[in-house]
């Protein structure tokens, strides 16, 4: 469970440090990007953290999987879009693809928390 919570801490926390790259994958036809960038942030963060204490896991677990489903969009364009630069890093369809898998790996992680105490 520590990995999970530093990883999210971690991914939060880059959203400010390194808004540019999750900006430029925000899809378009999304208004206001940069608030988007700054709430997924907000809530990568908030979740970790609740994911801490036994008496909020639940809540944080099931953020964390609702937060993954709401993120599918942007995923979806990075496959549309593939091949491009996300910064310094190019995002291959392959990469683009993997992305996907992914997230049901980590929504099944953070489901596993949900009724662990």
């Amino acid at each position: 469970m520590v990995i999970l919570i530093v990883a999210y801490l971690v991914a939060g926390t880059n959203h400010f440090i390194h808004p540019g790259g999750y900006i430029s994958i925000i899809p378009a036809y999304l208004p206001f990007p940069k608030v988007l960038n700054i709430l997924a942030g907000l809530c990568e963060i908030s979740f970790a953290l609740l994911m801490i204490w036994s008496k909020t896991r639940r809540y944080g677990a099931w953020g964390i999987i609702l937060m993954l489903i709401a993120f599918l969009p942007v995923h979806i364009d990075m496959i549309v879009r593939a091949p491009f630069m996300m910064g310094d890093i190019r995002v291959t369809p392959l990469i683009a693809w993997a992305r996907i898998p992914l997230q049901v790996l980590l929504a099944l992680w953070a489901g596993w928390y949900v009724g662990k105490k």
